[in-house]
């Protein structure tokens, strides 16, 4: 069930699209959008100096991790473009829970995941909601001049059938969730001279003790632990059935630490990369992206080392033997650290990961 503004949220119409489309112009809603553009977004680095510091779980496309705000002072995710962010947030006890939705294949799924650990079932609690990505992939002149010959993707785009999905998931719920932050599509959508639409922020970050969420952007040094691991397994996690229409596991609440849950992959993926890896840089923008030309610089270099990982480790169960997680605890230095279940995967990175800072 969903609320805006205090109050139940209905619509006239019995399609999901009207729904969305409703929220999206509802007074308070447009408020809270334009005030969160007017925000500056901030770019978090482990390498800089600067006021900002505490503990921090950043999730990639596909994750979701559920935090303590007793424990973990922030929690973000950012490189999102037709994606969108998920935010749900106990308003009793603080307890906030974040996805990177990539599909709508794992809204349905993916929500009671985040559930799981957020909502008593015996307690009746008020969840304060954001979500904030997704951008208008596909121009209007594009959506109304559709046929039939075209398909889903190409008629409405990525972002909008995600959208929909997640509101019409909402509103079938039983849990009373308060939208604070529609902040996508039209919302999150800037266009160049020529018309080419781009999102106006592909991040944020919540501070977990009061629920704030702000505009962010994170680098290389605060986009971890373990991030070449973490982005290979959302490019083969289809080919693993355990994660079939499921958020991948990436945080554990309870025992405050990364467990980086094991996904499984066959030797073609070898073979994938080794044919990929010869494209040119505009070659793979174009076959790798839902949307080419609004991927920040970082995108082919990214998908590059996660192929030179591929091809110099085909062999899934090296990077999980025994199929055991890869965790990572919290040191008294200030980072993430690898804790090694046996020796004989103790040649792979450690992950580390310093004080979050802000520039």
């Amino acid at each position: 069930m969903i609320f805006v503004d205090g109050l139940p949220f209905s619509t006239d119409s019995s399609q999901e699209r009207d729904a969305l489309v409703n929220l999206l112009e509802h007074p308070k809603l447009v408020s809270a959008s334009n005030s969160f553009e007017a925000m500056q977004e901030v770019k978090f680095s482990a390498s800089k100096e600067c006021a900002l510091q505490g503990r921090w779980v950043y999730l990639f496309q596909r994750e979701f991790a559920t935090v303590d705000p007793a424990l973990i002072d922030f929690i973000g995710t950012d490189e999102a473009t037709t994606c969108v962010g998920l935010v749900i947030r106990n308003q009793r006890n603080g307890m906030t829970s974040v996805a990177h939705m990539d599909s709508t294949k794992v809204v349905d799924t993916g929500l009671t995941q985040m559930l799981s650990l957020v909502v008593d079932k015996k307690i009746d609690v008020d969840l304060d909601v954001h979500l904030i990505g997704g951008f208008e992939d596909v121009s209007p002149q594009q959506a109304n001049g559709s046929t039939r010959s075209k398909t889903l993707a190409e008629v409405d785009g990525y972002s909008f059938p995600l959208c929909t999905k997640i509101i019409e998931t909402l509103r079938k719920r039983q849990e009373k969730f308060h939208i604070q932050t529609l902040y996508v599509l039209g919302h999150n959508t800037r266009r160049d001279s020529q018309g080419n639409a781009y999102p106006v922020f592909n991040g944020f970050l919540v501070k977990t003790s009061t629920g704030s969420v702000i505009p962010a952007s994170f680098d290389r040094t605060t986009r971890c632990p373990d991030e070449i691991v973490r982005r290979i397994r959302v490019s083969v996690s289809y080919e693993d059935p355990t994660w079939n229409a499921k958020l991948l596991e990436t945080y554990d609440t309870q025992n405050d630490r990364f467990v980086i849950a094991p996904c499984s992959w066959t030797l073609w993926q070898e073979h994938y990369a080794l044919t990929l890896q010869d494209l040119s840089d505009e070659e793979i923008l174009l076959q790798c992206s839902s949307s080419p030309s609004a991927e920040g610089p970082e995108f082919v270099d990214n998908l590059r080392r996660q192929w030179d990982y591929l091809t110099k480790q085909p062999l899934w169960n090296l990077t999980f033997p025994m199929r055991h997680p890869r965790v990572f605890e919290w040191t008294a230095e200030g980072s993430w650290k690898r804790c090694l279940f046996s020796p004989q995967d103790s040649w792979n990175e450690d992950g580390a990961q310093t004080s979050l800072q802000r520039t």
